[in-house]
């Protein structure tokens, strides 16, 4: 949910489609306009990346604790900026990247948020090896510098476009083992997923999906699960979401998902587009009653 007019705002925002917990970012997620849209100094009108955030105030935390107990809204979680590449090759990049997620832990270490989504990163012009190898270093360097503050980083499974890493379970198993503390965990994204090429289809395919994660990972790993239904094929490693059962994947694999027993007390957020559909009903409510409707 966007946060604009404050952290509060996404927090109502969720409550009036309907949700029971409410993801958010608390740092800009790509790029702003510069200038409010203004033209630079060589007259055009370029796109600046965004590595900073306005300092959160302890009236906003105030407010947006307040508006989660007010509206029953529980499990808030934050989701770092798309720009961290803790798997790039340049030093610059990669120690820009990690005083970036220590800051992103901190800020919602502030809003007592308990875990924040970060994807692994992207080894560019390294190798596989490298890149999960400068992961891990660059987790375990985040760990040093951030303290003993009791957010988390959440690992995200992805779908693999480019170089970028986590779309086979067996580079968040090597990510997770060359990490010295045990404060990492995973995020699984459904959509990410079946574009990686894991089948979620049918109770057979699913089973051994998750078979395969829990042998890995660790199904106890798992603090949050993003679901999305995907445009694209299956092993496409195209990362398009989709509002559910409008895509590739169908409703089977939701239905799976939230019926899972193993995965009862895992929080699960919705990361589809925005909008409204043909009958001009709220896509997030839209999503909200499928799954619901899920549910054994």
């Amino acid at each position: 949910m966007s946060i604009a007019g404050g952290y509060h705002k996404a927090v109502e925002r969720a409550a009036e489609a309907g949700c029971d917990c409410v993801q958010i970012f608390t740092t800009p997620p790509r790029m702003w306009p510069q200038n409010a849209g203004k033209k630079v100094a060589d007259g055009s009108s370029k796109k600046i990346k965004q590595w900073r955030a306005k300092e959160i105030t302890d009236e906003e935390v105030v407010k947006f604790r307040q508006s989660l107990d007010e509206l029953r809204i529980t499990h808030p979680l934050s989701h770092a900026s798309y720009l961290i590449n803790l798997a790039s090759p340049n030093k610059t990049l990669w120690n820009k990247s990690i005083n970036a997620l220590v800051i992103e832990l901190q800020r919602a270490d502030k809003l007592e948020i308990p875990f924040v989504v970060v994807h692994p990163g992207s080894y560019t012009t390294s190798s596989e090896e490298d890149g999960i190898k400068q992961i891990s270093r660059a987790l375990n360097k985040i760990h040093r510098n951030a303290g003993d503050i009791r957010a988390r980083c959440l690992l995200e499974n992805t779908a693999g476009q480019g170089t970028n890493l986590g779309w086979r379970f067996e580079h968040l198993a090597e990510i997770l083992a060359g990490v010295v503390q045990d404060r990492v965990g995973i995020c699984f994204d459904s959509c990410h997923a079946f574009a990686a090429g894991y089948p979620l289809a049918t109770s057979d395919e699913f089973a051994a999906t998750f078979s395969e994660l829990e042998r890995l990972v660790g199904i106890e790993r798992i603090h949050a699960i993003h679901l999305n239904d995907s445009k694209r094929e299956l092993g496409s490693r195209v990362d398009r979401h989709e509002n559910l059962g409008e895509g590739c994947l169908g409703l089977d694999p939701f239905r799976h998902l939230v019926n899972d027993r193993r995965l009862s007390d895992v929080p699960m957020y919705l990361e589809t587009p925005k909008g409204k559909n043909s009958a001009g009903d709220d896509w997030d409510q839209v999503n909200l009653t499928t799954l619901r409707s899920l549910r054994a």
